[in-house]
């Protein structure tokens, strides 16, 4: 199938007692047992339920998998990825990353005996100076968030050895216009919450894998551990799905006008959006991605947090808001938002500037957003 028709079919069949076409919200946490482990395939929910395990298998066949696992949020499948680690094991993760991975990583994990370099993976041979016999993951956005940076995928999984797990956040381009592990990375996340639900009405996450042994690994964790979401969010993410690609495709050219109009402005200093040609990563992002996606960041000529903040006050149509992905356009200051739990020194160094203004643009008409920049910004 292609990827329209995989959003709307695959993993999804009528159901089987009623007919119904729509996968219904088995609202149920327990499952009648003829005898003790004689049963439909179904237990308990938080080990598995019915909504839940068709979300599960549609998310897998977007992204070209085999597994797919839903957790209660993004970093409840970032958390059980972590789980895979041992104290002593390293990590190599990209250096410009979202703040609440970050902060997982430094403020939970590292107290563990685990070990993360943040480093520059735009160039893939940056990782030759950090991996060693220590080395079990490599840690991949792209793009990055909020800077947007492109992260060749093929080349990092080409440049680390077989044991070392390649980890790729997708949730910015989404399996529509990226596809992870058909590159060769090993396990994809999602924060579900933002453009496969795509409505600001849900709070998930998603882990799709290939190999069956890591999907039982991971699965375990899932329901030792317990942070599984509920059948009705699995209901209105698969309704969310439905739209995915005709959502990207209006994001997309959205975010597109956006960047173009921000880079001729005479108070923007920098644009970061890798469909602009002279961007640092469009060669790769042009290679590996079907387009550039709905995310576009930019830097003030005055870098302080003061001027940000005036723009941010001006919106009218950008709403100031956590998040990003729905079809409304959202605006948001990474420095004291998404991005607070990492120090200002670690920040800057990465180019998360004071003045730096992270947009999510929506599916609204342009003109209108357009218009409500121009504003903004006078």
């Amino acid at each position: 199938m292609k990827f329209g028709t995989k959003v709307i079919r695959a993993g999804i069949t009528p159901d089987e007692t009623t007919g119904a076409v729509m996968t219904p919200i088995y609202q149920t946490s327990t499952y009648h047992q003829v005898v003790p482990g004689e049963h439909k395939g179904f237990e308990y929910s938080r080990t598995q339920n019915p909504t839940r395990k068709v979300l599960e298998d549609n998310l897998a066949a977007l992204e070209e998998g085999k597994h797919g696992l839903c957790f209660a949020s993004g970093m409840a499948a970032i958390d059980c990825v972590l789980r895979l680690l041992k104290p002593g094991d390293e990590v190599v993760s990209t250096n410009d990353l979202y703040g609440g991975s970050y902060r997982i990583f430094t403020k939970v994990y590292q107290q563990y005996g685990i070990k993360f370099h943040f480093v520059d993976l735009s160039d893939a041979s940056n990782l030759k100076a950090v991996v060693n016999e220590k080395t079990k993951m490599v840690w991949v956005e792209t793009p990055t968030n909020p800077l947007l940076n492109i992260i060749d995928i093929k080349a990092i999984c080409d440049a680390v050895a077989k044991d070392v797990l390649v980890c790729v956040d997708n949730t910015f381009a989404t399996p529509y216009l990226q596809q992870p592990l058909v590159l060769g990375a090993d396990v994809v996340v999602h924060s579900v919450t933002k453009y496969l639900s795509g409505h600001s009405d849900v709070v998930m996450g998603a882990i799709v894998v290939n190999d069956t042994a890591l999907r039982d690994q991971l699965a375990f964790y899932q329901n030792a551990c317990g942070a599984v979401p509920g059948p009705m969010d699995s209901f209105l993410v698969l309704r969310g799905i439905k739209t995915l690609h005709l959502r990207m495709d209006r994001h997309c050219k959205n975010a597109e006008q956006v960047a173009h109009f921000l880079e001729s402005h005479p108070k923007v200093a920098k644009v970061f959006y890798p469909g602009l040609k002279l961007s640092k990563g469009y060669a790769v992002a042009f290679k590996q991605m079907k387009n550039f996606g709905g995310m576009v960041s930019f830097s003030l000529k005055d870098d302080s947090t003061g001027a940000a903040v005036n723009v941010l006050k001006r919106f009218k149509l950008f709403t100031l808001a956590e998040s990003l992905g729905g079809v409304e356009s959202l605006c948001g200051h990474p420095a004291s938002m998404t991005h607070a739990s990492i120090p200002r020194e670690e920040r800057l160094k990465t180019g998360v500037l004071d003045s730096l203004i992270r947009l999510s643009v929506g599916v609204e008409d342009i003109e209108d957003l357009l218009a409500d920049l121009k504003t903004a910004l006078s």
